[in-house]
């Protein structure tokens, strides 16, 4: 295994396009580490560049503390699973997780020991005869992987391994792919749009828009520590609740916004509050900071009314209307209110994100 670093990667294309503007982080050896973001972010065009299928504009890129700017992906040493699966259809499984061995020249005996030790691992035994046409979803993903593992590759690239799969087959290749990881003690940098793909697998999260890295952090730090506005919006389903207003303190701290005032309870971040009273901020509440309270009971933040229930089984997604303005609580309580009634909502101290509106940058800590 090998670590990898990235130093001020970009490419840009020859149409003046900028994929991936001055990418620079270090993925330790034997990390797990994720890419993330909308379609279009630079996630595949910066995993592309680490493989050597695209080229690199500027910047430096090591692998194993090796400059590779100008290596042939062959030489790179690196495995990479796509989306597609990529199977040879007239071949067997076996055949395919051996075809990249025999076209580097491994013996015969070589081949089918690593096949073999691959089949177990990604329990594929009983169907090393049957060609990919015979298999499921969940099963070509496993041989595509076993392809990758059998090269034992410094480093393994997975291009949206899971987008293809069905809901419950990504869940159990989520556990396969983590599963493999902690066996194996294997680099591996894992492309994907899907958050909480990302929030589970990833020891740490790149999180990339616009072809610009946001943050990079463990997968709770950017729940709970979003670094701006983008990553407080991406990351957590459903997303943050943003309200956009001033702050004040009129008899307590308030947010004063246009659809309505909003309460606040005395911040926890009161004293990196202070600049910013009069001034424009937003405010970010994650949905399971924004209860409904009773009728009986103070600290109320504010009001919404009730437009739609969404139970999901142990929880429930509230839907409300603020104004012009869109929120979502989540509830664990079976005792709802019914749709199209007013809703008073509190929200804990501990919950409050503060962001600037101008730049979007975390301010409150």
């Amino acid at each position: 295994m090998a670590a990898v670093s990235l130093n001020q990667l970009r490419k840009v294309y020859p149409n003046g396009h900028v994929a991936v503007s001055g990418a620079s982080f270090e993925m330790a050896d034997g990390e797990l580490l994720v890419l993330v973001g909308p379609s279009g972010c630079g996630k595949t065009t910066l995993l592309r560049m680490i493989a050597g299928l695209e080229s690199i504009s500027a910047g430096t890129l090591r692998i194993d503390g090796r400059e590779v700017n100008d290596v042939a992906p062959k030489d790179r040493d690196i495995a990479m699973v796509f989306q597609n699966y990529a199977l040879y259809p007239h071949m067997t499984v076996a055949e395919n997780l051996g075809f990249g061995l025999r076209l580097r020249g491994h013996k015969q005996a070589d081949i089918d020991r690593r096949v073999a030790d691959a089949a177990r691992t990604l329990e594929l035994e009983s169907r090393l005869a049957s060609r990919p046409a015979a298999l499921s979803g969940g099963q070509r993903q496993r041989v595509a992987l076993g392809r990758a593992l059998v090269r034992d590759p410094k480093v393994f690239l997975l291009d949206e391994p899971l987008s293809n799969l069905d809901a419950k087959l990504r869940l159990s290749m989520r556990v396969e792919i983590a599963r493999l990881h902690r066996q194996l003690k294997a680099s591996m940098i894992y492309v994907t749009h899907d958050q909480i793909e990302a929030m589970t697998l990833g020891q740490r999260i790149v999180v990339l828009d616009g072809g610009v890295i946001q943050q990079i952090d463990s997968p709770m730090n950017l729940y709970d520590r979003p670094a701006n506005l983008f990553v407080a919006g991406f990351v957590g389903s459903p997303a943050m609740n943003l309200l956009q207003g001033r702050l004040r303190v009129d008899g307590g701290w308030r947010l004063a916004t246009a659809d309505g005032d909003m309460a606040l309870k005395q911040p926890l971040q009161a004293t990196a509050w202070e600049p910013w009273l009069g001034r424009e901020v937003v405010l970010g509440i994650r949905p399971e900071g924004l209860l409904p309270l009773r009728q009986d009971a103070g600290d109320v933040a504010l009001c919404a009314q009730l437009e739609v229930l969404e139970p999901v089984g142990n929880e429930v997604f509230l839907n409300l209307r603020f104004g012009a303005k869109a929120l979502v609580s989540r509830v664990a309580t079976r005792q709802l209110p019914e749709p199209g009634s007013t809703v008073r909502l509190s929200v804990g101290p501990s919950h409050l994100h503060l962001f600037d509106a101008e730049n979007g940058m975390r301010i409150n800590d």
